[in-house]
């Protein structure tokens, strides 16, 4: 078997499993680590820690554990970046369990940073009221919780991980799902390998790579809410797309990451002139939420004047001890960002909308469950809270592993895996005419300002892109799919309001203060609408 698809699988291992967990990230890898001991199969499109958005995190996790704040404190927080459409019941349940999930994470070796006292050291971010980010070597956080996790996966026998396993279908009865359909080699393969299975755990990341300027793994396709919305699961708030505001712009795909911490730490953005533009947008400048400052650095770099983080005085000559992840970046780049400011553009980071799941992660379909960016759980509203999203995963992949081994105690015994059938729907997508055309379309209709009409024109191209139906037909399926969706609310949103902003109709109203809930059948029809 080709390396990429090598399977990390103890010699103890029996053959009975009736769970399956898509995708490798922390949701997955947490949650297969909560259902120890009962036998779970992870399948993993990349090597576990490389495809997911998880191992990129840079901030940290955020979480109320210090003297000064409280849940109520950071429930507010919360409540206020989400723009009005927060559920608080979730979001109160999210925060009150996160001190609990973090001391699971430091059982399982995370090296969190902590003071010369031993105790844990927190951080402030954006929009935060309390310094309550826990984090690792400042912006490796998210790659430290992964090789922890990674690590505890390997010594834990009861856990099967299948790598270069590429999840196509989620094989459905009526309104229950029985297993997955996979590609094995990466996705490579002609041969797709069908996995029966009492519950799927969907842990498949977000959206990023359905635009051109992204700070995601080129895995974050948008295919688990394809793939979900394709079945009949209802999706929650596809529209608020978060835009990080301090991609560097250096020209990779994906961009690197200036960290929020950067400017936490006192990092200022200026453009080519020296200005430091947010003052003149936000009281709370670099800090104000991300949807803001988003747009800020969106106005200066259409207008041609550029636009930097400046972080030559708040961290300095420290900046390779503090920052080594940035630092690296930069300097591959030419950028000495000790002395230079950094060129920043906004890039698509998170995705709040997803699959519309319940405090136990239950998705609307029977057998289905959650966790991860691929969710709407409610708790990030219009705009995600700045570290509340490896949160978001941890305390729902807990919440799933009770839930599961509340409802199915004892194991079967399943004769798995075999054969799907052999198909010609290679794909290698990065190259696909098709992807590239619809990572263009979202971009320029449904990025950092949209308008009505530029989401009309997006709505029809996707359909005329969905029925060329080319060799890469099954998973761009997924990925127009959720195109669609994220299209479809966004003009039916006619307000701005956290990460969805149109131009036409700027500010937030009233009759719009709630969630969106939208299937694939809404979308179709309002798409055969406007086609019409």
């Amino acid at each position: 078997m080709p390396s990429n698809t090598e399977s990390i699988r103890p010699q103890s291992w029996q053959g009975i499993d009736d769970i399956v967990i898509i995708g490798g990230g922390l949701a997955g890898l947490f949650c297969a680590l909560k259902l120890a001991p009962r036998p779970v199969t992870v399948l993993a499109a990349a090597p576990i820690g490389f495809g997911a958005s998880s191992a990129w995190a840079q901030g940290g996790i955020a979480a109320a554990m210090s003297e000064g704040d409280t849940f109520d404190k950071h429930l507010a927080d919360t409540v206020a970046a989400g723009a009005g459409t927060v559920d608080e019941k979730m979001a109160r349940l999210m925060i009150s369990e996160g001190p609990d999930r973090i001391r699971d994470l430091l059982a399982y070796g995370v090296p969190f940073d902590r003071d010369l006292e031993g105790q844990l050291l927190l951080s402030r971010e954006a929009a935060h009221s309390e310094r309550r980010i826990v984090r690792v070597k400042g912006d490796r956080a998210g790659k430290a919780i992964m090789e922890a996790l990674i690590a505890t996966v390997r010594r834990t026998p009861s856990i099967r991980v299948m790598q270069g396993y590429v999840v196509e279908e989620l094989i459905s009865e009526g309104r229950f799902v029985s297993g997955v359909i996979a590609r094995p080699d990466a996705g490579q393969s002609k041969t797709r390998v069908a996995f029966p299975a009492r519950a799927v755990v969907l842990c498949s990341g977000g959206v990023g790579h359905l635009y051109q300027v992204t700070t995601n793994p080129t895995e974050a396709r948008g295919a688990g809410v394809g793939m979900a919305a394709r079945i009949g699961a209802v999706i929650a708030d596809p529209e608020f797309v978060q835009f990080h505001p301090t991609a560097i712009d250096i020209g990779r795909d994906p961009a690197p990451l200036a960290t929020e911490a950067l400017r936490g730490d006192g990092a200022t953005l200026v453009n080519t002139a020296g200005h430091r533009f947010m003052t003149d947008l936000h009281p709370d400048a670099e800090l104000a939420p991300r949807d803001v400052v988003a747009r800020g650095v969106f106005a200066e770099v259409q207008a041609g004047r550029g636009a930097f983080l400046d972080c030559t005085k708040a961290v300095g000559a420290h900046f390779p001890e503090l920052f080594p992840t940035v630092y690296a970046s930069c300097m591959e780049a030419g950028i000495d960002p000790v002395t230079q400011p950094i060129p920043v553009a906004p890039a698509v980071h998170y995705h709040m909308g997803g699959v519309l799941v319940d405090a136990d992660g239950r998705t609307s379909i029977d057998g289905l469950w959650a966790a991860g960016e691929v969710t709407s759980t409610g708790v990030h509203g219009a705009n995600r809270l700045a570290s509340n999203s490896l949160l978001e995963a941890v305390v729902f992949a807990a919440r799933i592993a009770e839930n599961i081994k509340g409802m199915m105690p004892e194991p079967r015994l399943y004769e798995w895996p075999k054969s799907a059938g052999e198909s010609d729907d290679l794909v290698t997508l990065e190259d696909s005419p098709q992807l590239m055309k619809l990572r263009r379309l979202m971009s320029a209709n449904a990025g950092v300002i949209r308008t009505g009409e530029g989401l009309k024109t997006l709505i029809r191209e996707i359909v005329a892109l969905e029925e060329e139906r080319g060799r890469t037909r099954v998973r761009f399926a997924n990925m127009a799919t959720t195109a669609k969706l994220i299209a479809t609310a966004a003009y039916l949103r006619e307000e701005s309001r956290g990460g969805h902003y149109r131009s036409d109709c700027p500010e937030p109203r009233e009759a719009f203060r709630h969630r969106t809930f939208i299937t694939l059948k809404d979308a179709d029809r309002i798409a055969a609408e406007l086609a019409g």
